[in-house]
């Protein structure tokens, strides 16, 4: 847990505590999420290699825009878009940080 909390330059167990549930309850719900929307798009299970693929592939943006959300709505939006931030350079997709930036 130092680590962690060194790491990501965190003051107490309660806010790492608060961070690892945001991850969880982001992580569910992206997985829960996507599911709807592939039946939306008319893509279901009968076809498991056109499903499968697009079912991850889908679950990323969604995961993207909801650690943002949950990360607003549990106090700790500050680490979650630095986070954010981070992770979509690391994607090589910083020229969408680089765009909320300059706002």
């Amino acid at each position: 847990m130092a680590n962690f909390k060194e790491r990501w330059n965190i003051k107490s167990n309660w806010q790492l505590c608060v961070i690892f549930v945001v991850f969880a309850v982001t992580g569910s719900t992206a997985a829960y999420l996507s599911k709807p929307i592939l039946a939306f798009l008319g893509i279901n299970k009968s076809n498991p290699w056109e499903y499968y693929p697009l079912y991850i592939i889908l679950i990323f943006p969604v995961y993207q825009v909801l650690l943002v959300c949950f990360g607003f709505l549990f106090g700790q939006f500050k680490f979650f878009w630095a986070f954010e931030k981070k992770m979509l350079r690391a994607c090589g997709l910083g020229f969408i940080a680089n765009w909320f930036e300059k706002k």
